[in-house]
Order: structure tokens, then sequence, then C-alpha cells
């Protein structure tokens, strides 16, 4: 399993408990757009909550002595969670409101928000639900690009589109810790290219054993412990 290089051997999502555990816990909260007469397609969906991941990751005011970087760098130094919630109309208008930043995807809106504490959202954040996530492909997704970056999702597991939103989060940004800071000037460049699709099952395993990043989840919610939820597939980790 991959983990912060700057912690060997101590993932943030491993399931067995570590230092980790004893920092204070962040929460980085992520807000998809859910308008009943217009909802975004699944995939889509994925695929627009990894890239605002990596554009917060990204963001000049998540590093250095930026107004966002000692939030990135606790939420960070603890478990790496990452909660998707849903907002339609009003709802979506305050979360808009708060600092943070907007990803727009083919059919989806994804605003992503600087990591607060676990117990501490915003109250405009806390009153928005959890459930409800479950989105739809109208048509099946195209076969990825090759040549471009693919989160590969377990399709031995079902998780809603809310839990596989996080982990399409969880893939991105530990192929966003491998990466150096041409590549991830390239990947920023290109508007955080990627895709996000199910593996082939008789894949799967090869893709678990490739040396590329792979996120186990800490199994809070809907999933065991330890669960391998995605692969991280990007051209430059490719041994």
């Amino acid at each position: 399993m991959t983990s912060d290089p700057s912690v060997p051997g101590d993932s943030p999502f491993r399931s067995e408990r570590t230092a980790r555990d004893q920092a204070p816990q962040f929460v980085l909260p992520l807000v998809v757009r859910i308008e009943k007469a217009a909802p975004p397609a699944r995939t889509d969906a994925l695929e627009t909550a990894a890239r605002a991941v990596l554009t917060v990751l990204g963001d000049e005011r998540s590093r250095g002595d930026g107004e966002w970087a000692q939030a990135i760098r606790d939420w960070q130094d603890a478990r790496i969670r990452k909660v998707v919630r849903r907002a339609r109309g009003a709802e979506w208008r305050r979360a808009e409101a708060l600092p943070g930043i907007t990803v727009t995807g083919k059919s989806a809106e994804v605003r992503v928000f600087p990591p607060v504490p676990l117990d501490g959202w915003p109250k405009d954040l806390a009153r928005l639900q959890v459930s409800g996530t479950d989105l739809d492909d109208p048509e099946p997704p195209v076969d990825a690009d090759p040549t471009a970056p693919v989160l590969w999702l377990n399709p031995d597991l079902d998780m809603s589109a809310g839990k596989t939103m996080a982990q399409a989060g969880h893939g991105a940004q530990l192929a966003w810790w491998e990466l150096s800071d041409e590549e991830r000037a390239a990947w920023r460049d290109a508007g955080f290219a990627l895709a996000v699709r199910t593996a082939d099952p008789a894949r799967w395993g090869e893709l678990t054993t490739s040396g590329l990043p792979l996120v186990r989840d800490a199994g809070f919610t809907e999933i065991a412990p330890g669960s391998c939820t995605v692969v991280a597939d990007h051209p430059a980790l490719r041994r």
C-alpha cells in the first residue's frame, strides 16, 4: 500500500491504529450539486470529485504560507478523511458562499473546502445530507484513454456514489504524493485530466500488485476495514 512519503510505513488509509490516530482529526468536505431535475452522471461526478481534491491540493492557498496551508498540513498529519455531502437550490448557493473551490465537469459540479475539524463543520455544510448520492450513468462510460491517468475501482465492491467519490479522491491524492514537482505541474496544466473506471475483474488482482498507489479504506463507512478500493494508474508511475 502506498503511503504518505513523509511518513514511511504509516499510511493515512491503513485500518490499524497508528500515530495518525493520536493527532487531531480533520476532514476534507466535498459537496456535490444534485438538483432533482438534472442530477449529474455518476462517472462524471466521480471524476469531478477526484479533480476537486487535486485542485485544492495544488492551489497556492494550500501551500507554503497560504491561508489554507496549515489546515491542509493538519489534515494530512492525521487520517485522510473525505466526506461527500449533497446540496441543491438554496443549499448549494449557501455552500458556494463559503471559502472553497467549485470544480465543474460535463454535468457535475463539486465544491471542495479546506479541511475542518471532524466535529467542527460550518453549519451550512453540517446540515447537508450524506445519503442520497446514488447516481447513474445515462450511457456506459467510454473506454479510458490508456495514455492518461485512470483511477481503477474495485469491481467487487458495491459503494454509493458519495462513498466512491471520496475513494476516487483518495486515489488521486496518493498519485499526487508520488509525483515529482514537474509531474504535478504538468498534470495541473492539463486540467488534472483523469478517468474513473471500474476495473475488469480479471485484471484487478494484477492492478493491486503492480506497485501503483493503492487505497485501502479505513472502514469508517459502508465497507470493511482494509478493503482495497482504488488503484491510481498514472502514466508517470507505471513501472
